[in-house]
């Protein structure tokens, strides 16, 4: 089996992208989580590196040999030391997700969504973003979290919202008319419901959601144990998600089941792209308090981007 690296900073929504695109490759890659001293954290990926070690801090996984066959980088801090290994190792096959902020030559395969508007004849679009959800993963989570539908009226939603980031803001004042809608829908219409909230939805906006919906046969996830979020993939017949997250709107789109976007105000151009796209295309729909029905060809371009890393392996 052939050897792999996933290197980031090891925030989750960089790192998880390069996960999924070694599980598609059937590989268990070796997680390397870097951490760059200064100036180089400040600085990278333009200030140049002296080697591998110096630029890395004590709490940074390290990088040595022996160098592996592919390595999938994400996220600025892996910029520089995926090219210098690929300096190290003309054979490591380098696949970066996201841009990296350097000419794409610099790497065998680039892995960047269409609404961010780049091109390269090494360069993989996707639609979405690249991530872990698989129909395998969703057929195991269906099973492992079936008992959470139990009992639900049908059809069962699964609800995830998000937050505030720089781009979006998720008010006090919206999340009052987002929790009066999904209670109406469980007390009026009998729907089912699964929900999961993020750190960015804010204690405010919880106390809200969790006031409107008190007394409803809703499951409501507290954070705490197992993450059932596979599960509430898996086991619905239709989703709500906000626009905060391309991620979550990308895995939610992988499912073929109905996607409800709730719009949160102020996002980013290209992100309002990634929704006007999706949504001509018919694989979203905005969500208006009712829940509709329609299919469309899920989102695969973990799969996709994989395969083109297998054509650049076997070449190699």
């Amino acid at each position: 089996m052939p050897t792999c690296w996933v290197v980031s900073d090891g925030r989750a929504g960089i790192e998880n992208p390069c996960l999924g695109l070694a599980e598609a490759l059937g590989l268990s890659p070796m997680v390397k989580r870097v951490k760059l001293r200064s100036p180089w954290r400040q600085m990278t990926p333009y200030l140049p590196l002296p080697g591998l070690d110096l630029p890395l801090g004590p709490s940074s996984d390290r990088l040595a040999a022996p160098w592996p066959d592919l390595l999938i980088s994400s996220g600025r801090q892996a910029v520089a030391l995926s090219m210098a290994v690929g300096r190290r190792s003309p054979r490591t096959v380098r696949v970066h997700i996201q841009n990296p902020g350097v000419p794409l030559d610099r790497f065998d395969l680039v892995s960047l969504p269409r609404h961010d508007g780049k091109s390269g004849a090494n360069l993989v679009e996707s639609v979405g973003a690249i991530h872990r959800v698989t129909p395998e993963k969703l057929s195991a989570a269906a099973t492992e979290w079936g008992h959470l539908a139990e009992g639900r009226g049908r059809p069962l939603v699964s609800v995830m919202i998000g937050g505030s980031n720089r781009f979006c803001q998720l008010t006090p004042q919206m999340m009052t008319g987002v929790a009066e809608q999904l209670a109406t829908l469980v007390r009026d219409q009998g729907v089912g419901m699964l929900i999961t909230t993020s750190r960015r939805t804010g204690a405010d906006n919880e106390a809200i959601l969790k006031q409107a919906l008190s007394g409803l046969p809703v499951y409501l996830w507290d954070g705490t144990g197992p993450n059932p979020y596979f599960g509430m993939l898996a086991l619905a017949d239709a989703l709500i998600v906000t626009s905060d997250s391309v991620a979550m709107v990308s895995e939610a789109a992988s499912t073929g089941k109905p996607v409800h976007v709730i719009d949160l105000p102020g996002n980013a151009p290209k992100f309002t792209r990634f929704h006007d796209a999706i949504r001509a295309e018919g694989i979203t729909r905005p969500f208006q308090g009712r829940l509709e029905s329609w299919t469309y060809q899920p989102l695969d371009d973990t799969a996709r981007l994989a395969a083109h890393v297998r054509d650049v392996m076997a070449s190699r």
